[in-house]
């Protein structure tokens, strides 16, 4: 999973070699802290947030597959 999280947003950005996923585990969720250039914030945040919605969207249902609950959270 953290490898799709990197591989999405690395496809995004300006600067892949900056990002930096970061799995954190809480009360049975996975979620994975994105951290990227601050140039690169607004790209992967999107127009209303519409790009970490989708971001989000896909990880959660990759999750599913597995039987496991996932979010991202993306860090300044």
């Amino acid at each position: 999973m953290q490898q799709l999280v990197e591989y999405l947003v690395e496809a995004i950005v300006d600067e892949p070699e900056a990002v930096q996923v970061t799995p954190v585990e809480h009360d049975g969720m996975t979620i994975y802290q994105v951290e990227v250039a601050q140039a690169d914030l607004g790209k992967v945040i999107g127009r209303h947030g519409r790009t970490a919605d989708a971001l989000r969207t896909v990880v959660n249902a990759a999750a599913k597959k597995r039987n496991k609950h996932a979010t991202v959270d993306i860090i300044s």
